[in-house]
C-alpha cells in the first residue's frame, strides 16, 4: 500500500478549554494511511479520558492491520461499503466491546463512555465513521458542508420538526446524545463514504468546538486563514475559547494536495468494466 504523505496534509490540536479540570478528548492519527480518529469521553472520576483513549488505541491499531491487508473484492456484497469502511466500522464495534467490559469490570469506570469520529482516506474516496455529536466538516471550494448527523437528542428534535437547523444552533440542550461507545454491549455505527477533490479541507472536532462558535464562524475561519493548517486548528481552538470554553475542544484537520487514486489490479478492472 503506497503512503498517502505528501498527498493529504494533516493537524491536529486538542485543548483542555477554559472550564474543565481534565482533558476526555483524545486524538489519533497516521498519516501513511490517511487516517484521523477523534473522541470524545465521559464519565465520573476521569473515566471518560479512559474510555477515549481506549477508543484511539484500538481503532489505530484495527485500521492499520486492516489497511495492510490485500483484498481483491473491495466491495463487500452484503452492505455495498468499501472494504475501508468495513475496516473503520468493525474497528469501533471492537471499541465499543472493550469499553463496555472495562466499564462493567472496572470500578472506577463505571458508567463511562465516549463519542467517535473517525476516517480514512483511499482511492480518491474518505470513508467515515462516528458514534455520537463528535462532528466531520468538509470545505470544498465556497461550499461548507457538516458530513455527519449528531446522535443526539436535539438532533432528533430536529429531524421531526420540532426545531429548525438555526434554532438548534442556539439551543443550551445539545449535550443529550443518543449513542456513544461503552454504554451497551452493542452500538450502531453510522458510515459514509464521500468522494475527494483535491482543494478539499475537511475537519473532524468535538462538540466543544460547534457548542461555541456557529458553523459559519467556522467556515470563515477555514476560508480565509492563508496559513498553514495548524494555524488554522490553533484558530479554531482560540475561538472556542474566546466564546467560554465551557468544555474541551479539539480539531483535527486534512487538506487535499493532489489525487491518490489506487492502482486497480486486472480482476478489479474487469468488475468495473461490467459495472459502468
Amino acid at each position: 500500500m503506497k503512503s498517502l504523505r505528501g498527498k493529504i496534509d494533516f493537524a491536529e490540536i486538542t485543548d483542555t478549554g477554559r472550564v474543565r479540570e481534565h482533558n476526555e478528548d483524545a486524538i489519533g492519527s497516521d498519516p501513511d494511511i490517511g487516517l484521523m480518529i477523534l473522541a470524545d469521553g465521559m464519565g465520573g472520576y476521569n473515566a471518560g479520558e479512559v474510555a477515549s483513549s481506549i477508543a484511539i488505541q484500538i481503532v489505530t491499531e484495527l485500521a492499520i492491520e486492516g489497511a495492510g491487508r490485500e483484498n481483491r473484492h473491495e466491495i463487500d456484497p452484503h452492505s455495498g461499503l468499501m472494504r475501508q469502511s468495513i475496516v473503520l466500522r468493525d474497528a469501533v464495534y471492537r471499541a465499543n466491546k472493550i469499553i463496555f467490559q472495562t466499564a462493567q469490570s472496572q470500578t472506577h469506570c463505571e458508567g463511562m463512555g465516549t463519542t467517535i469520529v473517525a476516517c480514512m482516506f483511499y482511492d480518491n474516496k474518505i470513508s467515515i465513521a462516528h458514534v455520537g455529536d463528535s462532528r466531520a466538516y468538509r470545505l470544498r471550494g465556497d461550499e461548507f458542508e457538516q458530513l455527519t448527523l449528531d446522535h443526539s437528542l436535539l438532533q432528533e428534535l430536529v429531524d421531526r420538526g420540532f426545531y429548525s437547523a438555526e434554532e438548534a444552533q442556539r439551543s443550551t440542550n445539545r449535550n443529550y446524545v443518543t449513542r456513544a461507545l461503552g454504554v451497551e454491549p452493542t452500538v450502531e455505527v453510522e458510515v459514509h463514504e464521500h468522494s475527494v477533490m483535491p482543494n478539499d479541507i475537511y475537519l473532524l472536532c468535538s462538540d466543544g468546538l460547534p457548542d461555541m462558535v456557529e458553523d459559519q464562524d467556522i467556515h470563515l475561519t477555514m476560508s480565509t486563514i492563508n496559513a498553514s493548517l495548524d494555524v488554522v486548528g490553533k484558530q479554531l481552538i482560540d475561538l472556542a475559547n474566546d466564546h467560554g470554553g465551557r468544555d474541551n475542544v479539539s480539531v483535527m484537520l486534512a487538506q487535499v494536495n493532489s489525487p491518490f487514486a489506487a492502482k486497480k489490479g486486472i480482476f478489479v478492472k474487469l468488475a468495473n468494466l461490467f459495472r459502468s
